[in-house]
Order: structure tokens, then C-alpha cells, then sequence
């Protein structure tokens, strides 16, 4: 058991239940420790971003980390249960892999996903990552984030297989066209070799993103015409989820 690291989380919890920001002294005898360790735990939370300085008297509270922190897992745990019925639907409509992600940096998180009943298929597994730039959630997501958000991928595009982007202009072409679209076609694997995708961002209540659903499969069984004709119902899955989170587009 780490006692340092039980230290900084019950430090955190005081925080958190405290109307107002508290001193090292304060902290200490409340938690039964001594100030030199209250400083270096304080530190530490500082330079990760947790907890912040407040002037004048040097009093200490948290930062909103936390709060986004848990933030994100609330809409994930949302995410996952509202999308379900749009992602079983689509599995039946397909017969293919159905994956749920969300964004997280630079990549993609898988939160859940649907099997297809096909011996061959695609094999991800849930809360595995993915570079963004290389699949079809991902780039949905991207097309749906700022332009300068790509920049992050800059001098970072790894080559995973003959067709990855390897190009920040690339990217921006591929993004440019999903816009357009409005969805995300992936006809050869850009992360796996031999595998077909297509994927479309969800939006939240404030027209945010909040995730992506998509299909994949061999591409060998899906070609690009599967690919164009699947398109519909992928984007049908993602109103759905959307506007079951709320989502209204406006006239």
C-alpha cells in the first residue's frame, strides 16, 4: 500500500469538502500530519494541476481537474448506456462490428462495441486506444473538433500500415472531406491492415462532441460500395444517440 499516495488523496477529498480554501497548518492537524509533508504533498498536486495557490494568504484549493475528471467518466457511463440501442440496431442492420469511442488527446478510446457474428471480423477490444488520425471514429471526432486541434498531430503521424496519413495536409484533406460528407469512409486500414470502416461523431445537448459510433469489418467482405451504402444508417445510429443526449439541430 502506497501511504504517500493515500496522503494526497485524502488531502484532496479536505479540499473538496472545504467551503473555502485551506492553510498547511489547517490541513495538517486536520489530517494528522506535519506540515513539511502537507508542503510536499501541496506541491506535487500543484505541478500535476490539482490544486492551486490562493493569494494572499497562501491558502491552498482545488483546481476544476477534478471536476472534469469526473466529468468525464459520468458522460462516458451516459454515453454507453443511451447509445446501446443505436449501436444493437445497427449491428442487425450490418452484421458487423459496432464500436463506440470517444476522444481522449490524441487518440481514441473504445467504450464499447457490438461483435459481429462473422468468424472473420474486426478485433479491438474496449478501453484499448487507437491513434485518432488512423481511424474512422477518430477522424470523425477530429472533423468535428477545431482546426488548430490537428496541429497536435504534427511530426507525430506514425506509419502503421501502406495507407496511414503520415502528412498533417493529408489529415486536413481527409477532415475536409468528412466534413463535407458528414461522415468517415476508411476503405483499407490505416491502424490494422485488412480492415473497412465507416464512422460518424455524436453530438451532445450543446452540439458538442461527445463521441463516435462506427462500422468495421474485413475488406475483404466490405468494399468502398458496402462502404457508401452503409454510410446512411452509421450517420441514422449517430442522430439517434445524439438526439437522445439532447441534441436539436438548428433550422
Amino acid at each position: 500500500m502506497d501511504k504517500a499516495f493515500i496522503k494526497g488523496l485524502r488531502l484532496i477529498e479536505e479540499l473538496a469538502c472545504s467551503d473555502q480554501p485551506r492553510g498547511v497548518t489547517d490541513l495538517a492537524n486536520t489530517l494528522e500530519l506535519t506540515k513539511s509533508n502537507v508542503h510536499r504533498l501541496l506541491a506535487t498536486l500543484i505541478s500535476q494541476g490539482y490544486v492551486r495557490q490562493v493569494p494572499p494568504q497562501s491558502h491552498y484549493a482545488l483546481t476544476t481537474r477534478i471536476w472534469e475528471l469526473g466529468s468525464h467518466v459520468i458522460r462516458r457511463m451516459d454515453l454507453t448506456q443511451i447509445a446501446r440501442p443505436a449501436m444493437t440496431r445497427l449491428a442487425e442492420q450490418t452484421g458487423e462490428t459496432i464500436h463506440l469511442s470517444v476522444l481522449d488527446g490524441s487518440d481514441v478510446v473504445y467504450l464499447d462495441k457490438i461483435e459481429s457474428a462473422h468468424h472473420i471480423r474486426a478485433h479491438t477490444s474496449v478501453g484499448s486506444r487507437a491513434p485518432a488520425y488512423t481511424v474512422a471514429t477518430g477522424k470523425a471526432m477530429l472533423a468535428r473538433m477545431p482546426d488548430d486541434y490537428l496541429e497536435r498531430f504534427e511530426g507525430r503521424m506514425e506509419r502503421y500500415t501502406d495507407t496511414t496519413r503520415t502528412s498533417l495536409a493529408e489529415l486536413r484533406e481527409d477532415i475536409r472531406l468528412i466534413r463535407e460528407q458528414g461522415h468517415t469512409i476508411v476503405p483499407e486500414g490505416e491502424w490494422r491492415e485488412g480492415i473497412a470502416a465507416c464512422a460518424c461523431a455524436i453530438l451532445n445537448r450543446t452540439g458538442d462532441l461527445a463521441g463516435a459510433i462506427g462500422m468495421s469489418g474485413p475488406d475483404s467482405r466490405i468494399k468502398r460500395k458496402q462502404l457508401k451504402e452503409v454510410a446512411p444508417l452509421v450517420m441514422e445510429a449517430a442522430r439517434a444517440i445524439s438526439t437522445s443526449l439532447g441534441y436539436a439541430p438548428r433550422d
